[in-house]
This record gives C-alpha cells, sequence and structure tokens, in this order.
C-alpha cells in the first residue's frame, strides 16, 4: 500500500466516524445540531471564500458552531502565518474532537499565530478581539427569535468595519416546516426568518447556491460597514475653520 492510498483511506475513515459522531449528536439534539450530515466540501468552500480571497494576509477568523469540524479543516490551510482563528462551540463532544484538528495543525501556533477552542454559546463569547471573516454553522432556524437577533447582533459587533460574516441556510425548510410543524413552530420560523431577512437588507453583499450539498443550500456574505448609516456626517474643511 502506497502513502496515497493509505492517506485517502485515513480520510475516508475519518470523515466516517465523523458522520456517524454528527448523527449520534443530531439524534440527541436536533434542534442545536441543525443536520443529520455535516457540511460537505462544496459548502465549507462557499463559507470560506472571503478567506480564501485574502489569503496573503494574516487575518483574525472566528468560527462559529463549527461541529465535527468540516469548514475547520477547510479553514486552516487557508489561513496565512500570523492569523488567529478562534472556535466557539457549545457541544462539549464536538469541542473535544475540534482540539484534536487544531492541535494537528502547529503552524497556527505560537506567538505568531493562535487557534484557539472555546466551548461557550456564542452570544455568551466574550473576547477584546474583532474579525476580518466570521464564518456561521450555527442551526439559526431552529433557535428562537430573539436568541437569533442576539447571535446576529453579536456577530456584528465581533466584526472590524469591512469584515465579512457568511452563514448558510438549507432550501425548502420553510415549506417542509410548513407540512409537518405545529401551528407555533410554524410562527416560530416565520419570525426567525423575518429576523434573517432583516439583517439581509441591511448587510447582506452576496448570496449563492450551493446545490452540491446535502440538503442544497444558500451562503450568505454580510458586511459589516466601514461606516455607520446614522453616523454623523463629518464637517467640510471650510466649516471645520469656523
Amino acid at each position: 500500500m502506497d502513502k496515497r492510498t493509505s492517506s485517502h483511506d485515513r480520510v475516508i475513515a475519518q470523515r466516517q466516524t465523523e458522520g456517524w459522531m454528527f448523527l449520534a449528536e443530531a439524534l440527541r439534539d436536533l434542534r442545536t445540531t441543525g443536520a443529520v450530515a455535516p457540511s460537505g466540501k462544496a459548502l465549507a468552500r462557499a463559507l470560506t471564500e472571503p478567506v480564501l480571497a485574502q489569503s496573503a494576509y494574516p487575518l483574525a477568523v472566528l468560527e462559529a458552531g463549527a461541529g465535527t469540524g468540516p469548514v475547520t479543516r477547510a479553514l486552516i490551510p487557508q489561513l496565512s502565518r500570523g492569523s488567529r482563528l478562534d472556535i466557539v462551540e457549545a457541544n462539549p463532544r464536538f469541542a473535544r474532537r475540534l482540539n484534536k484538528i487544531v492541535a494537528a495543525h502547529p503552524s497556527l501556533m505560537g506567538p505568531a499565530g493562535r487557534a484557539l477552542v472555546h466551548q461557550s454559546l456564542v452570544e455568551e463569547f466574550e473576547t477584546p478581539h474583532l474579525y476580518d471573516v466570521i464564518v456561521s454553522g450555527l442551526p439559526l432556524t431552529n433557535f428562537a427569535p430573539d436568541q437569533v437577533e442576539r447571535i446576529m447582533n453579536r456577530f456584528m459587533q465581533l466584526l472590524h468595519p469591512g469584515g465579512t460574516l457568511t452563514y448558510f441556510a438549507y432550501l425548502g425548510t420553510r415549506r417542509a416546516r410548513s407540512l409537518t410543524a405545529s401551528r407555533s413552530e410554524s410562527r416560530r420560523h416565520a419570525a426567525v426568518d423575518e429576523v434573517m431577512a432583516g439583517f439581509q437588507r441591511t448587510y447582506a453583499v452576496k448570496r449563492s447556491t450551493v446545490w452540491a450539498n446535502l440538503p442544497p443550500a444558500h451562503v450568505w456574505h454580510l458586511q459589516r460597514p466601514l461606516v455607520p448609516a446614522d453616523a454623523p456626517l463629518a464637517p467640510r474643511p471650510e466649516e471645520a475653520r469656523r
């Protein structure tokens, strides 16, 4: 067996292990896991596109809701030396696995760059840092509307001006829920959609569709403005001299 075959077999075994682990957590609590399978490679590429576009520079990146780490593994090779990666994951079993992924990539460790896993809810995550890119794998459509609003506001607070938030939403979830959910659950889902639509109208700069994922998903890019919309205008030079 050559090295390439051995490496390929290890990757297949790793994906199978992660798939079963993800399924077990979904069966334990589908509301917070959000799916029955990890994000596919095409979805991971779309979510990390803003990182790849700036990969020549050291970046500060936050990944929220990393799960078993399929997007984490796509992120790490794109980060230049000196970058910072903070990974926030509330599930303790997922967090332990993410620590193993980070430990296997020592290039990010040390004084020039850091990669840290934080077991926490993202809305409770405290940090002095701002981020160039935030990548979210959180199943927002499964949460209460007020929690979604807190999470999205926290994301925008944590971005540098001009920074980008990426997240995904599975296609067809509203129709599927309308066929199976209770009336109160349908109202909750509609309220979450309304919260997300407000953020999209204010901050969205791009939406793409990833068909090569199970299930297919929209990927949204939201950008924190360089200048707040309600910021006062700077005085004209002649006014400043008065």
